[in-house]
């Protein structure tokens, strides 16, 4: 059968990675989609890949399974060893198999194209409309606070437990409370 559209067969999942959501690690392709740890599962990028042979890591993986070990590595007492886990320890599970992103885009992901998704909304997040507040990627029409809607910027954001604010309704909200905070609850009789 032609290869109509010219892309390449994703490493993971072995279907065509057109060149709009093509990634390449290593001289192979994957979908942005497909582009994730083989063993957290999780999206992978140019500066979070690990490569090692034709398996692709996240950093944090990659060490756990490749990196040194021995006293002070969480691998317990023992000479330090780089050698790749398998050869003295037990077998690492089966190869996981290809993510399910690739093969039925219906089902909800935590990455859709290679993009984030907004805490607000769910929806994708991709970089021209992409602000940054609690460690997390939002819309810019979604970057408002949380109880009065106010649209908010770098210097007027606060945020709680995953949450965006205004520093008014913060500072009602979850600041110090007590005489001369605005806080009616503590404030002595004075009649």
């Amino acid at each position: 059968m032609p290869n109509w559209g010219g892309g390449a067969k994703c490493a993971a999942c072995g279907k065509t990675a057109y060149h709009a959501e093509e990634v390449q690690c290593n001289g192979r392709s994957f979908h942005k989609t497909c582009f994730i740890c083989m063993t957290c599962r999780k999206a992978l990028d140019s500066t979070t890949v690990a490569a090692h042979e034709s398996e692709i890591y996240c950093k944090s993986c990659y060490g756990k399974k490749y990196g040194p070990k021995g006293y002070g590595y969480g691998q317990g007492a023992g000479a330090l060893s780089s050698d790749p886990a398998g050869e003295n320890a037990q077998p690492q599970l089966a190869k996981p198999k290809p993510s399910s992103t690739c093969s039925n885009p219906n089902k909800p992901s935590p990455k859709f194209g290679g993009s984030d998704r907004c805490p607000r909304c769910s929806k994708a997040v991709y970089a021209a409309e992409k602000v940054m507040g609690a460690g997390k990627p939002w819309h810019k029409t979604c970057f408002r606070c949380a109880l009065c809607g106010k649209s908010l910027e770098s210097t007027t954001v606060t945020d709680k437990d995953g949450e965006l604010y205004c520093k008014v309704c913060y500072a009602k909200n979850f600041g110090p409370k007590g005489f001369g905070l605005g806080n009616e609850a503590m404030l002595e009789d004075r009649e």
